[in-house]
């Protein structure tokens, strides 16, 4: 196995992490409140990984998921290389519908079903894949919505509130339920 190189870094709203090796990203953490819990986060789920100065392709990554929060137009999140390897087939089908998705779009749960030819079912195999994604915001999972483009779940740290405040980055305004709704 190739050595694994790991980064704590601050963006906007808190600070994410990123994990590589010599080839690709391995796996990627959504913002949190300070290093610690970051790097504990990283460590768990990527117990050998050393914490280094990433390469200059980590650091253009770096760079865009840091433009993203802070709210400008990133330089292109789909030109980074992830390790799939260890990825479900139908889960790497939906990733690469999601890395599609520009900056200040959506879609729904359904809506990337459909497109993958799902049938009955399908959304909810979508929304368990982006509950499974190693890669955010690389793959953004944040812009997939429930159906009416309700904000649905988000299993990040901070929950939908972090998907809603992301979204809000990217100047997309999610309804809440009002008492009609419930």
């Amino acid at each position: 196995m190739a050595a694994q190189g790991f980064a704590v870094f601050d963006t906007a709203i808190g600070h994410c992490g990123i994990v590589w090796d010599e080839h690709a990203v391995l796996g990627s953490r959504l913002p949190e409140g300070g290093p610690e819990p970051t790097r504990r986060h990283v460590l768990e789920r990527f117990p050998g990984a050393v914490e280094q100065e990433p390469p200059e392709a980590v650091r253009s990554a770096i760079e865009a998921v840091r433009a993203l929060l802070r709210g400008e137009d990133p330089p292109e999140l789909d030109d980074v290389r992830l390790d799939l390897s260890g990825v479900p087939p139908f889960h790497a089908k939906v990733y690469e519908v999601a890395r599609a998705i520009p900056v200040g779009a959506t879609m729904t749960y359904g809506e990337i079903a459909h497109r993958l030819g799902g049938g009955p079912g399908a959304a909810r195999a979508v929304g368990q894949a982006l509950g499974a994604n190693p890669f955010p915001p690389i793959v953004p999972c944040h812009r997939i919505l429930a159906a009416g483009d309700k904000k649905g779940g988000f299993s990040a740290h901070g929950g939908t509130k972090t998907k809603l405040r992301m979204l809000e980055i990217e100047g997309v305004h999610v309804e809440e339920p009002t008492l009609f709704d419930l």
